[in-house]
């Protein structure tokens, strides 16, 4: 049994993960400071023997012993890194050095949880974790993108100057039961736009692409990063290839909400990248992994969850 440490483990991505080390019999020292993270993600999980809650922000240090550390706190959607910009920032830097820190005293092995945003608007299509990105530093969205590629640097130079083991995973488009239903991202826009009879928004001509992985499959690729060989430390990307354009995803949602809502659209955002798909031969490769739910399925399974909060 491993105590492991999950920061951001009351957000969404942070509560499946949190599902999934104490389905393995790990304990899981659960830290989330709430700012997006909710409780009702981890309700369930609150009495539960091998569960542990600390509310606390990653910018301050913490002392506690444990044996593994996933580093996913950050708010990742627009609308919630926009709102506190140099805070989001702050949680990205300063927040992996607290991690790495705890890290290194400890001496043991850490995983970030990076994404595609580190590529910014891509010019090169899909993209390989070689490729160094095309980010606006002085844009809306810098505070995430240039604070995970700052993390991804934290990681890389704690790993050579001070030899903490390190995994970074890019994590891409992700959906799935526990989103918040206000995070502006694409995916539960449309659903609970969809699901209240609202007019869909669809920012451009709705022809950029994304791929679109589910909460299951990600969680999987970061579970399998972590217990990955010594001496892998990434990037790895972790995403869908299949790739989707904005109307197509409207149209899937339309049908399987059966709603009667209409398509409006809206002036594309700064910055907003036009297309995003991830080449994930070296997850295949060094993982074994890859995706296995198909967008349709996945969305059935988001729109029944979305349906019990709105």
């Amino acid at each position: 049994m491993k105590r492991v440490l999950v920061s951001g483990g009351a957000g969404f991505l942070g509560s499946h993960l949190c599902d999934r080390l104490l389905k393995e019999g790990n304990e899981v020292l659960c830290v989330d400071n709430f700012f997006t993270g909710r409780r009702s993600n981890i309700h369930h999980l609150l009495d539960h023997k091998n569960f542990e809650l600390l509310r606390h922000d990653v910018t301050h240090p913490l002392f506690v012993e444990v044996d593994e550390i996933y580093n996913l706190a950050c708010p990742a959607s627009p609308i919630h890194y926009q709102f506190d910009p140099v805070q989001t920032t702050k949680t990205s830097v300063i927040g992996a050095m607290n991690m790495l820190g705890l890290a290194k005293r400890l001496k043991i092995k850490i995983l970030q949880a990076s994404t595609s945003e580190v590529y910014g608007d891509p010019e090169i299509h899909p993209q390989p974790e070689s490729y160094r990105g095309n980010v606006n530093t002085l844009g809306i969205r810098a505070c995430y993108d240039e604070g995970k590629r700052c993390a991804e640097t934290l990681f890389f130079d704690y790993h050579r100057q001070h030899g903490v083991p390190i995994k970074v995973m890019r994590i891409f488009n992700t959906y799935g039961p526990r989103m918040h239903p206000n995070d502006g991202r694409v995916v539960s826009n449309f659903i609970v736009q969809a699901l209240k009879g609202e007019d869909i928004t669809i920012y451009g001509d709705g022809k950029q692409t994304r791929s679109f992985c589910y909460v299951d499959d990600n969680i999987e690729g970061m579970y399998s990063l972590m217990n990955s060989r010594d001496g892998f430390t990434g990037p790895v990307n972790i995403g869908n290839p299949g790739e989707f354009t904005m109307l197509e995803l409207a149209n899937e949602v339309i049908e399987l909400t059966n709603s009667k809502s209409k398509l409006v659209f809206l002036p594309l955002p700064q910055d907003d990248p036009m297309q995003r798909k991830p080449v994930i031969d070296l997850a295949k490769k060094e993982l074994n992994w890859e995706p296995t739910i198909k967008l349709r399925d996945g969305l059935t399974k988001t729109i029944e969850y979305f349906e019990g909060v709105i």
